[in-house]
């Protein structure tokens, strides 16, 4: 599932190819993704310019004056630009299943081989949404630090990666950078999160911070079928510390990393640099 650092990589390569661009077209080939696109999005979006792009969470915001396109990659998403020169805009598979096109001729697709995804119109501003109303702070924010960490983890007995992965508790850190990031501060997966002191969570905050900007800065991760908008694979997977390294040598200490299920999903860590 792309991760937030492949959201914000997205983003990025989106934006400044359709911000302040008028729509001229809407084409829908497949309306039954995780929740069913607007039957009159192509109508509704007809003529709309873009007023700007953001991104919330794992969420891309693509705000115009009558409302906000509310984009979830779901498992296997992804937007693509094209060009009017490029004449792959012309040719299309079954898995690209919406087309924005802009009076320049610029080409929005979205692509999801698993149609888990959301393409969501909605008559208002994005804080407002139901799926953004009660999130916890971005990550890369001043509002995530040690102090708001330590308050929140004190008070929950779960294993401090769940915790982490807790979108009331801070969005956009999944599983992958959960993982590389309590490797890398030296933390347990499992280990309570009450029991997480305050210094820990200081060196905690900045490692998880560190460890996302470097994933934005080197395109995000190849997981199953991210691109980045123009079509190329991130690889932060590279740096990869401790996740998908199951029984192989730590990179810090030589034994052997060991893997165990949290929340349904794989937990990397080596039992001798984390504590």
């Amino acid at each position: 599932m792309p991760e937030l650092p492949e959201v914000e990589t997205t983003l990025r390569g989106i934006s400044p190819h359709i911000s302040c661009k008028t729509v001229s077209a809407v084409e829908i080939r497949q309306p039954k993704l995780r929740w069913p696109v607007h039957p009159e999005l192509p109508q509704i979006l007809n003529g709309q310019t873009v007023l700007a792009c953001k991104r919330r969470a794992k969420y891309l915001i693509i705000r115009f004056e009558a409302g906000i396109l509310l984009v979830h990659l779901g498992m296997s998403g992804s937007l693509r630009i094209f060009t009017a020169e490029d004449e792959r805009a012309d040719t299309y598979d079954k898995h690209d299943h919406i087309d924005i096109r802009f009076s320049d001729g610029t080409l929005l697709r979205y692509r999801d081989p698993r149609k888990f995804g959301a393409f969501l119109w909605y008559e208002g501003t994005a804080e407002h949404h139901p799926l953004l109303e009660g999130l916890g702070p971005e990550p890369l924010s001043d509002g995530f630090n040690a102090e708001y960490l330590h308050t929140k983890l004190k008070g929950l007995k779960r294993a401090v990666k769940l915790a982490l992965m807790d979108n009331a508790v801070v969005v956009g850190v999944g599983n992958i950078y959960a993982n590389e990031s309590l490797f890398k501060a030296g933390i347990l997966p499992h280990r309570p999160s009450n029991q997480i002191t305050r210094k820990e969570c200081t060196l905690l905050a900045e490692t998880i911070k560190t460890v996302l900007q470097r994933a934005i800065d080197t395109g995000g991760s190849t997981l199953r079928d991210f691109v980045n908008s123009d079509g190329k694979s991130g690889y932060f997977q590279q740096e990869y510390a401790v996740y998908g390294r199951y029984n192989e040598p730590c990179l810090q200490c030589g034994q052997l990393i060991q893997k165990q299920t949290l929340g349904q999903r794989g937990t990397f860590y080596c039992e001798h640099c984390q504590k």
